[in-house]
């Protein structure tokens, strides 16, 4: 039998949805019989579904409740977990590079460490872009991790808290969401629902002591989508009293409000960035690797990188252009996209052992969901038996919502994910609707 240091070592860089679930299926199956030493790599001790940070935001998702510890999920799933952030890449010596770590005191963790790797795996998915407008970095809230999303839940708490010692009715709390994608609109929707819980446990006196304004660029609410999903969250959004601002390119933000290229401004007391994204900056010019200009490895449709088979990349990180029935067209950054990425990888990976060819990525398409908080849900469901079906309502928030069972699906399974939904059930009638703090 071989020993651990004569195993294939497989390196994935990145504990996001994709990275966490190819770590998970490849110790399951390499892993567990010793075929291969699969290690994870990651900034953090623990994974959050980044589909939920905008529940964070807003406090209807207590993240410590839901998060996962890589450690333990390591233990039980049969491969190491490495604290780190990668920094640099030898592809002649096949290592990487990870910074020194650090605590939030200051105190250095762990020093500049090397790692070696047979395969690697970077997945280390996608930061927001706000495109180098001017004062966006030091006047907007972005909601790319858990720090950032409770960020915006303490701007949320701290103001309604000042607002109680106020003697006068106090000016509404004025934000501004710019991007009118997925994101900007589930977020949006959530901080109205947010507002009438703060009513609820007294935190604000009206729930329209929250103005909420949703600006886009584009001349409709979710342009990459279907235009009739976004008509229909767009009458939903018009229901709730959201303000949309389409067709309103921004071009400047200030500490009081965003500037539009037209010149008008918009008064903002809490601006959040929520359009666009781009790859982490350290994946441009990678020791080679090909990356386009919004810093996205290209990948070929086995998911290798195009400068070097050994290095493979997937999710938001990763630029894969297929050729479809309407021709060419680049895989979107969507959670389904990572997902099924990783579910290949694993195949390719274990392939790659037993000298086989590698299978080429297809994306399929399942549709689209958009959350509108507990108020609804919009979206079209996708596939060889339904076609193409419009969801609204309830209906649709119960198809949305087990768009998260099924991640937990791959990473506990069966019987933990049960687990977990009854904890939920139970934790409704012993818990506050919104984290209060």
């Amino acid at each position: 039998m071989n020993t651990q240091q004569e195993l294939h070592r497989i390196v994935i860089v990145g504990g996001g949805a994709g990275g966490l679930e190819l770590a998970t299926r490849l110790g399951r199956t390499l892993g567990k019989k010793k075929k291969a030493e699969v290690v994870l790599v990651d900034a953090r001790m623990t994974h959050i579904w980044k589909p939920l940070l905008h529940e964070v935001a807003a406090g209807s998702l207590n993240s410590y409740s839901d998060e996962l510890n890589y450690l333990a999920q390591a233990n039980w799933n049969h491969f190491r977990f490495q604290p780190g952030t990668m920094s640099d890449l030898n592809r002649e010596q096949k290592t990487i590079t990870l910074a020194p770590a650090s605590d939030n005191t200051g105190t250095e963790l762990l020093p500049e460490r090397t790692l070696s790797y047979d395969s690697l795996v970077i997945a280390v998915g996608s930061n927001t872009n706000d495109f180098s407008t001017p004062g966006a970095r030091e006047h907007c809230l972005f909601l790319d991790s858990r720090e950032q999303a409770e960020r915006i839940h303490h701007h949320l708490i701290s103001r309604s808290i000042r607002h109680m010692s106020e003697d006068e009715k106090p000016e509404p709390t004025r934000i501004v969401v710019i991007g009118a994608g997925a994101t900007g609109v589930e977020l949006t929707a959530e901080l109205h629902h947010a507002a009438k819980l703060m009513v609820r446990y007294g935190l604000e006196q009206n729930p329209t002591d929250m103005q909420l304004t949703l600006v886009e660029g584009s001349n409709r609410v979710l342009p990459a989508l279907p235009e009739r999903i976004s008509n229909g969250v767009q009458a939903q959004l018009d229901t709730l009293g959201i303000h949309t601002r389409t067709g309103t390119p921004v071009s400047q933000i200030t500490a009081d409000g965003i500037i539009t290229r037209s010149g008008k401004t918009i008064p903002s007391d809490l601006t959040i960035w929520a359009a666009g994204i781009k790859g982490p900056a350290f994946l441009k010019d990678l020791d080679g690797l090909e990356s386009n200009k919004i810093n996205q490895l290209i990948v070929k449709p086995t998911l290798q990188t195009t400068q070097d088979d050994n290095i493979y990349s997937l999710g938001d990180c990763a630029s894969c252009t297929l050729t479809g029935k309407a021709g060419d067209f680049t895989v979107p950054p969507r959670a389904q996209s990572a997902h099924q990425q990783a579910s290949l990888l694993a195949k390719n990976l274990s392939r790659k052992l037993d000298g086989k060819e590698l299978l080429n990525f297809q994306y399929r398409d399942h549709g689209s969901l958009i959350s509108l908080s507990s108020h609804s849900a919009v979206g079209n469901l996708m596939g060889n038996l339904t076609g193409d079906v419009m969801l609204e309502g309830q209906i649709a928030r119960l198809f949305y919502i087990s768009l998260y069972r099924l991640h937990q699906l791959t990473l506990y399974g069966f019987w933990r994910t049960g687990m977990l939904i009854a904890k939920d059930l139970l934790e409704r009638s012993t818990t506050p609707k919104l984290k209060l703090h």
